[in-house]
């Protein structure tokens, strides 16, 4: 269906539609040409495929119309009329696929300009030109669930092929999503919400599990002599920092105190440096970018570097450097990158085939330490990790 900005679009180039009835036919393609309107029925099948619109996208108006409707001899001055319909015809169309719905909305909790979410929406996009399908990225300003539900259902009012979310709190979300499942609309959940995503009907989850993360970096923080340990948590509310937290305090099996923060760097290294004089000698933080970065200048400022351990979940550059330096005992990789490639993959091949994972698809978690942080360097720098 046009929508009223295509079809009023296509109403200004009206003038341009011959007066004269008649049918004309160019190869496989027939133009009916009656009472000052055109109906147009392409009996091709790369109209009804994915890769005709997108090459539309690609090519300018001319080259389009040259390529893919003209052979030369229309052209010529006798063909003017036909020239002119056809030309406000392609440019209708292309104002038409503008406006149509895109294939799969991504709602995110984490914004692109966070260190770790523009790895994670570098998938998205990859993935999208991979698959050749038109995709969108949105998430709130800030860790907000209830703006967070609205972008959930603002993309189920446009009807999408898919809908990918994270799923930081199953609770406040859960409505909206439901409501986009009841839409026909298949929903993957990715990043956030490993425990919870079956419940509300959601066809597959792509990420790790987080609490299980949570005890592998408890165990190696244990390991390392860690004895009375802080957990920094900078999306306070965000269920699946709860989760790594509780995980990590299993692994660890000694004293372990949740510091609760905003996701305001500043905020955090005051918050860190406040409790470094309180006998703690690990820190696990749940963010490279944000949290992680802050720690690390709290305890580079106390003179505290190494007799503090300090891991974290994520990777950013200037965790990786430090690692590299041996300056962090690890980074806990749940390869972002992949959380944002492999939805968009299992859309493409949903749109095509039908077909569908289902439970988990494990990307993580994988750990990262200053034995082999150099490798993974050069990839983080090219924006895969």
């Amino acid at each position: 269906m046009l929508t009223p900005k295509a079809s009023s679009s296509f109403f200004k180039f009206s003038s341009f539609l011959p007066k004269k009835s008649g049918r004309i036919r160019l190869s496989s393609k027939e133009i009916i040409l009656e009472n000052n309107s055109i109906f147009f029925s392409f009996f091709f099948k790369s109209f009804t495929n994915l890769e005709f619109f997108h090459e539309m996208r690609k090519r300018s108006i001319f080259q389009f119309l040259f390529l893919k409707f003209f052979p030369l001899n229309c052209l010529k001055k006798k063909h003017e009329t036909l020239y002119k319909s056809l030309l406000a015809f392609v440019a209708w169309v292309m104002l038409s696929v503008s406006a149509l719905a895109v294939d799969v909305i991504v709602v995110s909790h984490g914004q692109a300009n966070d260190p770790f979410w523009s790895v994670a929406k570098n998938g998205v996009d990859k993935g999208c030109a991979d698959m050749g399908i038109s995709c969108k990225y949105t998430a709130p300003a800030t860790f907000d669930m209830v703006e967070m539900a609205k972008l959930i259902d603002n993309a189920v009012s446009q009807k999408p092929k898919g809908i990918v979310i994270t799923l930081p709190d199953a609770a406040a979300l859960g409505k909206s999503v439901k409501a986009a499942i009841a839409a026909g609309i298949p929903v993957i959940s990715m990043n956030s919400g490993s425990d919870d995503f079956a419940s509300l009907g959601i066809s597959a989850h792509v990420g790790q599990t987080e609490f299980e993360a949570g005890v592998g970096g408890g165990q190696k923080m244990k390991a390392a002599g860690g004895k009375k340990a802080l957990c920094v948590n900078h999306e306070v509310g965000n269920v699946a920092l709860d989760r790594r937290c509780a995980g990590f305090k299993k692994g660890f099996g000694g004293s372990v105190d949740i510091l609760g923060t905003s996701n305001d760097p500043t905020e955090i290294q005051k918050a860190v440096a406040a409790k470094l004089g309180g006998g703690y000698d690990t820190i696990l933080t749940l963010g490279a970018g944000l949290a992680g970065e802050a720690a690390l200048k709290a305890l580079e400022a106390a003179g505290k570097v190494g007799s503090v351990k300090l891991g974290t979940f994520d990777m950013s550059p200037g965790m990786l450097k430090a690692a590299a330096a041996g300056k962090v005992e690890f980074l806990i990789d749940q390869q972002q990158y992949l959380q944002g490639y492999l939805p968009i993959a299992i859309f493409g091949q949903y749109m095509r085939y039908g077909t569908m994972p289902a439970g988990v698809v494990m990307t993580g978690p994988g750990f990262v330490t200053p034995d082999n942080a150099a490798k993974v360097i050069k990839w983080a720098a090219q924006g895969y990790r």
